[in-house]
């Protein structure tokens, strides 16, 4: 073969090769890594994690096993892609907290409910769950799913578990893929089962119906839903928002104070919320929202959450406990897009759809369950007419045996009545011989049978099997070939997990009314805001700021009179302006140490550089000028920087230019530019050209290589304005009066 035959070279667009890759690597992240399967509700790393458990004979009646065995065991036969995917895979299948049934029995420290991690896996034990065992793994000997290679095709795993009741609802499912993500709340198991029941005696019934049965979601944390007219809609749809809230109880303090409890949070909330909340109700109080808490503590265990809130004598609980609701993470919304992997292929479904799939499934892994297990019983039948057939002729059989040289020649005599090579006393025992036509297995069976099989007793016992064997025969075909009686197969196994397994209802529904919050009106004042050169800010009243006037001057970078109901716009070299709010601020002692910028806006010290800073009130009065560090110049109108983000651009700049500085110029007749050099040009404030924040400007100053603007200065006519050069004094208003874009006078030194 020739080098030319042997290559070939393909030619594509590159975008279509780039495009059929990734629609790949998408529906692979979505069918075998993201999203469950409708039928089991597990996710592919969770179904392998269960049955390698299964397989070890790590059950729920035997001793625990090390965690890091089952992970490694698991990733070397199914799941390629990690320990630690498969680790917190199996953490979160012990975690009561985050699963309506917990299907893994952990032994060791499995996280908490406020975020803690699990131990590493070398310290942890677990072990299947008795429901796991019991609605998950069972039968899996009986044929009733497909088994399919694993990734290196040298094991067998199976494609779905046969599980007995809707997984997928009851512990619900969250997951990223490529484009799309899933999030399915968790339910009541005993709800579930009887909506199941319900479908199967009725497979016309409708949402709402089935909605007789679910109520609504189930959340391991408890709460309390709010919006329960909107659960039918997000049932029908698959889609919807649901809102839940903790529950606050009132309780009696000493010196007849009262107290929240929280003894129920929101499903939102497990993990790092819980810290949240309690950092939020905090910073009510640091800003002055409320004055009625007088301190908070986390007494939660166990046995539950307990956060406990004590508040004073007098003040409005109703009115706190709405202000939890509306300004903290003790109500949430919940995200419901009930997608999952059905037909191999990823569907959002309705509540309906799903038990739907869930009844087919059932009733699939019901019939090639009762095929297998006939199949054997017939099989056994006929061994057994067989080994009672022969029992009546065993002189002859026995004759056959002895007369005969093989195991070969005595089968097929039995089989086919051939008795050239075997030896008879008689010519009638060779003539009954003839008419013998036992099966394979029958006649197997008979060459294997003890002598002990023709005591008395023992041809009762086998007469009674038989009968047995034929009453599971008639009821296997019965339940195969009769849907209401397969039915009642599955009713009953359903009824057994319900009885079994089932608990009470923790989440409570109802329609609460929206929350209106009573929020006393900020009695507004004048505040002097101070920040130091290492970004930390706070305010004081203007008294406080008078009676220590030099030392603030002395200590502080920016010092900025305000209201306290107003905002702080800080101006950035990178080119962005950040909003501050002053009620952010905290607000006290001229010697309080303040808060960084950072943590009340999204400033960020460590990537950007303050280059002004301005009361947002004065903005709408002034003109702004932008300098840049290669100098282009712009005015801007300050009410342009009136707006409700946090943050926004301020200006555009060119590649690798910065903001230098911004300066009002209301009332300004020169505008003099000072470079790293020395150069100083002084022009009208005229010549600047005004323009939207979102323009790069105009040049100002023509700049020699390797030197940019370091300051901007504006003034009036007779204003006496000096800077310092390299410590010498220079006066900008005895400096010529040039044209802009000029390279103006170099001082010098």
């Amino acid at each position: 073969m020739s080098q030319s035959e042997r290559e070939q070279i393909i030619r594509t667009e590159y975008s279509d090769v780039m495009k059929k890759s990734y629609i790949d690597y998408a529906m692979s992240v979505i069918i075998s890594r993201a999203l469950p399967d409708v039928r089991d509700g597990l996710k592919p790393v969770q179904r392998r994690t269960l049955y390698d458990m299964y397989e070890l004979g790590i059950r729920y009646d035997r001793p625990y096993r090390k965690c890091a065995r089952i992970v490694g065991d698991t990733m070397g036969k199914y799941h390629p892609h990690g320990d630690s995917s498969i680790y917190d895979a199996l953490v979160v299948m012990a975690q009561e907290f985050k699963k309506g049934m917990v299907l893994v029995d952990g032994h060791g420290n499995f996280g908490s409910i406020e975020g803690d991690g699990a131990a590493a896996m070398r310290y942890t034990e677990a072990r299947l769950a008795k429901i796991s065992q019991e609605a998950f793994l069972s039968d899996l000997d009986k044929d009733i799913v497909n088994f399919v290679p694993n990734f290196d095709e040298t094991e067998k795993e199976p494609e779905v578990l046969p599980v007995r009741f809707p997984n997928l609802l009851v512990n619900g499912a969250e997951g990223i893929a490529v484009g799309m993500a899933t999030s399915i709340p968790t339910h009541n198991l005993g709800e579930v089962i009887d909506a199941v029941k319900a479908y199967m005696k009725n497979n016309a019934i409708t949402t709402k119906q089935l909605m007789k049965y679910i109520k609504g979601p189930d959340f391991p944390t408890g709460g309390i839903v709010v919006n329960q007219d909107d659960l039918l809609g997000i049932y029908e749809t698959g889609t919807g928002k649901i809102k839940i809230r903790g529950k606050v109880e009132t309780e009696e303090g000493k010196g007849g104070r009262k107290r929240l409890v929280i003894s129920e949070i929101p499903y939102t909330m497990i993990g790092s919320g819980i810290g949240k909340f309690l950092n939020d109700v905090c910073a009510l109080v640091e800003t002055k929202k409320t004055s009625d808490i007088v301190d908070i503590s986390n007494q939660s265990s166990k046995e539950g959450i307990r956060i406990v809130i004590d508040v004073k004598k007098d003040a409005d609980v109703e009115n706190l406990k709405n202000m939890l609701y509306k300004k903290t993470k003790l109500e949430d919304t919940f995200g419901v897009n009930m997608l999952a992997v059905a037909d191999g292929r990823p569907e959002t479904m309705g509540l309906r759809r799903i038990i739907e799939h869930h009844v087919d499934f059932q009733f699939e892994i019901a019939t090639r369950k009762y095929q297998t297990l006939l199949r054997k019983e017939q099989e056994k039948r006929e061994v057994q007419e067989g080994l009672i057939k022969a029992c009546d002729v065993i002189d002859l059989i026995i004759e056959i045996l002895r007369g005969s040289r093989s195991v070969k020649d005595a089968k097929a005599c039995l089989m086919y009545g051939i008795t050239d090579s075997i030896h008879f006393k008689t010519k009638v025992s060779e003539k009954m011989a003839k008419l013998l036509s036992f099966t394979e297995r029958q006649a197997t069976a008979i060459l294997e049978m003890r002598l002990y099989k023709l005591i008395g007793l023992e041809m009762e016992a086998l007469v009674k099997e038989h009968e047995e064997t034929v009453e599971k025969i008639a009821r296997y075909e019965k339940i195969l070939n009769d849907y209401d009686e397969m039915s009642s197969v599955i009713i009953e196994d359903l009824n057994r997990l319900k009885k079994e397994y089932a608990v009470k209802r923790k989440t409570s529904l109802e329609n609460a009314e929206e929350i209106v919050l009573k929020e006393k009106k900020i009695e507004e004042q004048e505040v002097v805001f101070l920040m130091d050169r290492f970004g930390y800010a706070k305010t004081v009243d203007a008294s406080v700021y008078e009676r220590n006037k030099e030392a603030a001057d002395a200590e502080n970078r920016y010092v900025i009179r305000c209201m306290n109901t107003g905002k702080i716009c800080l101006f950035t070299g990178q080119g962005r302006m950040h909003q501050i709010k002053v009620m952010d601020l905290p607000h006290g002692r001229f010697r309080d140490k303040g808060q960084p910028v950072d943590n009340v806006s999204n400033f960020d010290s460590t990537k950007e550089d303050i280059v002004f800073l301005v009361q947002e009130d004065l903005l709408g009065e002034e003109k702004l000028l932008f300098v840049t560090k290669d100098g282009m110049i712009k005015l801007v109108d300050g009410k342009e920087f009136i707006v409700s983000k946090r943050t926004t651009a301020a200006t555009k700049l060119q590649d690798e230019d910065e903001l230098r500085t911004v300066c009002p110029v209301q009332g300004a007749d020169y505008v003099v530019l000072q470079t790293v050099n020395g150069y100083f040009l002084r022009f009208p404030a005229g010549e600047v050209s005004e323009k939207k924040k979102g323009a790069i400007g105009v040049r100002g100053i023509r700049l020699q290589k390797k030197d940019e603007v370091e300051a901007a200065f504006v003034f009036s006519e007779g204003e006496d304005i000096r800077a310092v050069y390299k410590e010498k004094e220079v006066v900008l208003n005895r400096l010529r009066i040039g044209k802009r874009d000029t390279q103006g006078v170099k001082q010098r030194t």
